[in-house]
């Protein structure tokens, strides 16, 4: 590891910097200046995201100038997940842009550090809710400093689950199909809009399942939030060969351990992967 800095003092790192961006972000909504703009034109992006995201890698930088950085900012060059040799940052200055820009609490800042392609820190902090997710990897996750674990659930027809859906509405038919499925075979939806809290929640109890196509910075952090929780983190569909599984976005599914295969099984045929 870079510099012989220990996989706590990163976690601790990445804590601070997290909270630090949230009270950027909090500071730059309670202003009442917040100005918004799209990307790819369906996008939404405020100022506040790239304020944070210059703010938090800018600190990575200068803490690590050898680590290599995958923002969704700044820098979203998807390929730097596959380079393996050098430590990767993988950074969402704000998880739930849209929430953030009408008001709602359900917005987090997420940072990951991996090395050769695995997670190894991940935390995510709500600054409007106060509550900061973190873990190290087999050293457990926290919330608020107090150890969490998933709900214990095991039948999916008493299932709380969560999904989002793209920016870009041109292919729904397959998210519709296994929306179908699950909204007939579980208890019911909660759509939050933060893939990295819907996460959070599930490595908590609060949801039971959840599963979506979103990129590395939406889940790399909270993804080693719910491992470390306990709860089972995989995909429905195959994986490259090659591609780490720990920063493949497509297909992804976390639930309670019990939940999982029949989970699966569920949205493999609502896909018609099987």
């Amino acid at each position: 590891m870079s510099d012989k800095v220990s996989l706590f003092e990163i976690t601790d790192f990445a804590e601070n910097l997290a909270r630090e961006a949230g009270e950027l972000i909090r500071r730059e909504r309670d202003s009442q200046t917040l100005r918004t703009d799209y990307k790819h034109q369906t996008e939404l992006v405020t100022h506040a995201d790239v304020m944070a995201d210059e703010f938090i890698t800018n600190a990575i930088r200068k803490r690590f100038p050898g680590h290599r950085i995958l923002s969704e900012e700044t820098m979203p060059d998807l390929s730097q997940a596959e380079e393996l040799d050098t430590p990767l940052w993988i950074v969402d200055p704000i998880d739930g842009t849209v929430n953030y820009a009408y008001g709602h609490p359900q917005v987090a800042v997420s940072i990951a550090y991996a090395e050769r392609g695995r997670v190894q820190v991940g935390v995510v902090h709500a600054p409007f809710s106060r509550e900061t997710f973190r873990a190290t990897r087999s050293e457990g996750a926290t919330l608020n400093d107090r150890p969490i674990r998933h709900s214990g659930a095991t039948v999916p027809r008493e299932a709380l689950f969560a999904t989002g859906f793209p920016y870009t509405k041109d292919a729904l038919e397959p998210l519709i199909s296994r929306l179908d499925a699950m909204i007939h075979q579980c208890r019911d939806l909660r759509r939050i809009g933060s893939a990295a809290l819907d996460i959070c929640w599930v490595a908590c109890g609060r949801l039971d399942i959840y599963y979506e196509n979103v990129s590395p910075w939406d889940f790399a952090a909270a993804r080693l939030i719910a491992l470390e929780a306990g709860a089972t983190a995989g995909h429905f569909s195959e994986v490259p060969d090659g591609y780490p599984a720990d920063l493949w976005g497509r297909d992804i599914l976390i639930s309670a351990p019990a939940l999982w295969e029949p989970v699966r099984a569920i949205l493999r045929s609502a896909s018609r992967y099987d």
